[in-house]
């Protein structure tokens, strides 16, 4: 189900634990089939599960606790917006406003050409740089404004 590449990043996240704790790996692993495949299928879940020798159900509750794992496909561009209330005092509401206007999405959908999929998100721990916004959970954009939002997001294309 994954690549030799993606299950020789997981070895090496297994690496880091004591040969019986590699379950103690299962975020990293998670992560890195979510990078290949897009998103984590109840099969991925399973599969990742085995791969690490543990429950099933034990990797789906770790899957469904974080809202970086998506258990359902997203558009290639997952914007996530923080809206926890620093960034809120400091403009994420109209962020949002603009981001839902601009996508003709709303939070948690995804924009019919695939291309976009918006999230509202928690504090993302950069309360001083909002309003922010993480990136397909791996780039921060800190301090935004309508202007670059619009950059940002013709840069996504």
């Amino acid at each position: 189900m994954l690549s030799p590449e993606s299950l020789a990043r997981i070895d090496k996240e297994v690496a880091k634990y004591p040969p019986e704790h590699k379950q103690s790996a299962v975020m990293s692993a998670l992560r890195i089939a979510q990078v290949e495949l897009g998103w984590l299928s109840r099969d991925t879940i399973e599969y990742v599960a085995n791969y690490l020798d543990m429950p099933a159900i034990a990797a789906y509750e770790v899957a469904t606790f974080y809202n970086m794992y998506d258990l359902a496909p997203v558009g290639r561009n997952k914007v996530t917006l923080c809206t926890n209330l620093p960034c809120q005092l400091q403009g994420a509401d109209k962020i949002a406003e603009h981001l839902q206007a601009k996508l003709g999405i709303g939070f948690g959908e995804t924009t019919a050409d695939g291309r976009y999929t918006l999230k509202e998100g928690e504090c993302m721990g950069t309360c001083g740089q909002g309003p922010l916004c993480l990136h397909n959970n791996h780039k921060m954009h800190t301090q935004l404004t309508t202007e670059s939002v619009d950059k940002l997001l013709d840069e996504m294309k």
